[in-house]
């Protein structure tokens, strides 16, 4: 038996949700059963782990309709939300475009006996795809503008900075933009869509960071480091229905020669995001935003929208890592004013 299934089957009426359904089950007993086996491996051996999984959850949702895809949703006992399959289970989301967008002369049916699509169904199929994980809040799109191993070279080393491992991947000086105003729903094509969401983000107290540690950046480390957690409500989209709250906890290290930061993200439940408010850092504004997610030309970009404690902020985010051989299209349905550069006067504004 086989991993794949013919096209063909789709074609018979509500085989689409039966066959998501059963694809759904046997992919969530899969994930389930090596996390228990991780779970135990890292409680005897003291040893961090990570779970890679080629699919996630969503990815049913390229392959019915929006109706179909809500439906199956609602119906099962197991999952309560959109939000809680994408956001609530994985950490962070790697698309691979396909190499049927960019790549063409590499793609081919002969590796692979499942593929059955031509150039463009494969186009549409990925992109259907990766519109599924749209909101995620660690989305990144690895497109074709280098060969091969330089793609691969970018996910591992992505996926080393996600997990708190060095890598040679920094962000680029210009993945950060200043906007003149807030976007217009009105000016977004139509074939590109779009979550909005709010965010609220609270930084957490640590003893250790008390002005007299703060001083000496905690004395005999190499590192200090600072924490926050961030739930995030969803509130409006244009390709399906996605309601639901999602938090995470994120932990910032700060290496104290180089300046560099490593974040390591984990995702907690409204319960445990309650309880640590209760420890915020009185010192510190909560931040409060809209946030709107959508992707442009193979980017994936967040527009964050500024309530508290300023109101006059609207930033451009594009997660998007060292290529130099490539610039970042930016969209031309928003006012960017500027890119936000390494200068002191900018790092301190945002």
């Amino acid at each position: 038996m086989t991993n794949g299934i013919n096209f063909d089957y789709y074609t018979s009426p509500g085989m689409s949700y039966r066959i998501q359904n059963s694809v759904m089950d046997l992919q969530m007993t899969l994930e389930n059963s090596m996390c228990d086996i991780l779970q135990q491996r890292i409680q005897d051996t003291r040893q961090g782990a990570v779970l890679i999984c080629d699919r996630g959850l969503m990815d049913g949702s390229a392959y019915m309709s929006n109706g179909e895809w809500e439906s199956l949703v609602k119906n099962r006992e197991d999952v309560g939300s959109v939000v809680d399959l994408r956001e609530q289970r994985y950490n962070a989301v790697f698309h691979l475009v396909t190499a049927a967008d960019g790549a063409e002369e590499f793609y081919t049916l002969e590796n692979n006996v499942v593929r059955t699509e031509g150039l463009e169904e494969a186009r549409v199929q990925d992109a259907k795809t990766r519109t599924a994980w749209l909101g995620h809040p660690k989305m990144c799109v690895f497109d074709n503008s280098t060969d091969f191993e330089g793609k691969l070279e970018r996910v591992v080393a992505a996926a080393a900075n996600i997990v708190g491992l060095p890598s040679g991947l920094h962000r680029r000086s210009n993945g950060k933009f200043v906007l003149r105003s807030k976007p217009e729903f009105e000016r977004f094509p139509v074939d590109v869509s779009y979550q909005v969401f709010d965010v609220e983000k609270v930084y957490l107290y640590d003893e250790s960071m008390s002005t007299a540690a703060a001083n000496d950046i905690q004395d005999g480390k190499d590192y200090f480091e600072y924490s926050f957690v961030r739930k995030r409500s969803y509130k409006k989209t244009n390709s399906s229905s996605s309601s639901g709250i999602a938090c995470g906890l994120t932990t910032v290290r700060v290496d104290k020669k180089t300046g560099t930061e490593t974040e390591v993200k984990r995702i907690i439940s409204m319960r445990e995001y309650n309880s640590s408010v209760k420890s915020r850092d009185m010192t510190r504004h909560i931040i409060k935003q809209t946030r709107i997610s959508f992707f442009w030309k193979l980017q994936s970009f967040v527009v964050h929208i500024y309530h508290e404690p300023v109101s006059d902020l609207c930033l451009l985010y594009c997660q998007a890592n060292d290529q130099p051989s490539n610039s970042i299209a930016l969209p031309p349905f928003l006012d960017v004013d500027r890119a936000i550069n390494d200068s002191e006067e900018d790092e301190k504004k945002y």
